[in-house]
């Protein structure tokens, strides 16, 4: 009989003698302090920004144990496993995230690193039998979504993309939840086929100009705590400059991709699970944008038009360059009705009939229950692929620069070799997926 490792022992105890596959969390824990064996140890990779949130989580978490924290930064990680350890968590700090995986007991792994290191490190824990915790966007490529799935159909891990707006809290600036716009979406009320615009006029900002990069910067020297050549992995090498690897990455195509990479798939997931759209992607998209754009510091764009097979339609408006041509207008409109922000409807009495509409199915909102039952979470490997496709599929149409014609089947585009090329980048070598 095979051995059972921790990650199986926890499901398996979770799931005897219940008569049904998703738990409450008022079943799966014990009354008061639950005992060291009952916890589930979670490590972090990158403790930035993000990653300090990513701690503060775990910590706060009676059910979770921060058990190690990787970063390639010396004075991040080292400070970041004493904050645990203060807080009563045994935490080791490591630089390379293939020693920690390899070294220590965890069964989460939390990937919370600049983009292009995405897919390596989910691929890498969900190998070696953890389950992840995942920053968006889901990868830096369309061709790293897919691998990362077919990682975790493999393992037999449960993912969880980190953002959540189809599962529960107000959606931006839009006034409302994502929940009655689905069920007033999905009852037909509004007609179809649907437009839904996303901009600032509509309760959404791009960060278009926030995240762009700095063309011709002189060279600077590698900090003495910063791992430089473990920071690139598998993008190309360039000279170090501090723009390139604060926060502003998201400003150069080898790491990101500009306010769509920082905001795509928390603004177009919902759109997604509203419009029922979730395994399957646009087929045609444009963009305007100033062109040719820059090979490697993220530009300035004005707007993505996506259309689906079926005529629905999501336009994307950054408000910072050319027409402004979704103001006023609302956020999503049918032959039959529209809704505006704060959930405004016309005709006005559409607003009301969402109560008397049937919920949403069922979807796991807590990843300690999906850890524990082996059920997938709500926003996960598959219907997150789809959304994160949503973005690589608008950068893609910004850099080229023209209409792209897409196939949701295969994930690739139609008789247009470049734009293949941009979905599915090689890495620097060794870095490999295989």
């Amino acid at each position: 009989m095979a051995a059972m490792n921790r990650r199986d022992f926890l499901a398996k105890s979770a799931l005897a003698g219940a008569g049904f596959t998703i738990i409450p969390n008022s079943v799966l824990a014990k009354p008061g302090r639950p005992g060291a064996n009952d916890k589930i140890n979670h490590a972090i990779i990158g403790v930035g920004g993000m990653g300090q949130g990513h701690i503060g989580q775990v910590l706060g978490d009676p059910q979770a144990k921060l058990v190690a924290v990787c970063d390639v930064r010396k004075s991040r990680r080292e400070a970041s496993a004493q904050r645990a350890i203060k807080a009563g968590h045994p935490c080791k700090p490591y630089m390379d995230f293939r020693e920690m995986i390899d070294s220590e007991s965890i069964d989460v792994v939390r990937v919370v690193t600049p983009p292009h290191w995405h897919a390596l490190q989910n691929i890498y824990a969900l190998n070696a039998g953890c389950d992840v915790w995942a920053e968006k966007p889901m990868t830096r490529t369309i061709a790293e979504g897919q691998s990362i799935a077919e990682a975790v159909r493999r393992n037999g891990r449960v993912f969880r993309l980190n953002t959540w707006f189809r599962l529960y809290g107000g959606f931006y600036g839009l006034g409302t939840p994502v929940d009655p716009l689905a069920r007033l979406v999905r009852s037909g009320l509004l007609g179809w086929p649907l437009t839904v615009r996303i901009s600032q006029h509509t309760g959404f900002h791009w960060k278009a100009s926030m995240w762009m990069g700095r063309v011709g910067e002189a060279p600077q020297p590698v900090p003495d705590d910063l791992n430089y050549d473990l920071w690139l992995g598998p993008a190309p090498w360039k000279p170090y400059t501090d723009h390139r690897t604060s926060g502003s990455f998201r400003g150069y195509w080898d790491y990101d991709g500009g306010g769509l990479g920082d905001m795509g798939q928390h603004y177009l997931d919902p759109v997604q699970y509203m419009l029922g759209k979730d395994d399957t992607s646009p087929v045609e998209i444009e963009a305007t944008a100033p062109w040719p754009q820059h090979p490697d510091a993220v530009g300035i764009w004005g707007q993505v038009y996506m259309k689906y097979a079926d005529g629905c339609k999501i336009i994307l408006e950054s408000c910072e360059w050319g027409e402004q041509e979704t103001k006023g207008k609302p956020y999503i409109e049918g032959p039959l009705g529209k809704v505006y922000q704060g959930f405004r409807t016309d005709p006005p009495e559409l607003a009301d009939q969402v109560k008397y509409l049937p919920e949403m199915p069922p979807q796991i909102k807590d990843f300690n229950v999906s850890i524990r039952t082996r059920q997938k979470f709500g926003l996960n490997e598959l219907n997150g692929n789809r959304s994160n496709i949503l973005v690589h599929l608008a950068n893609i149409a910004i850099r080229t620069g023209r209409k792209l014609h897409f196939d949701p089947e295969t994930m690739r585009f139609i008789n247009d070799p470049e734009a293949n090329r941009l979905a599915d980048q090689p890495m620097r070598t060794p870095w490999s997926l295989m």
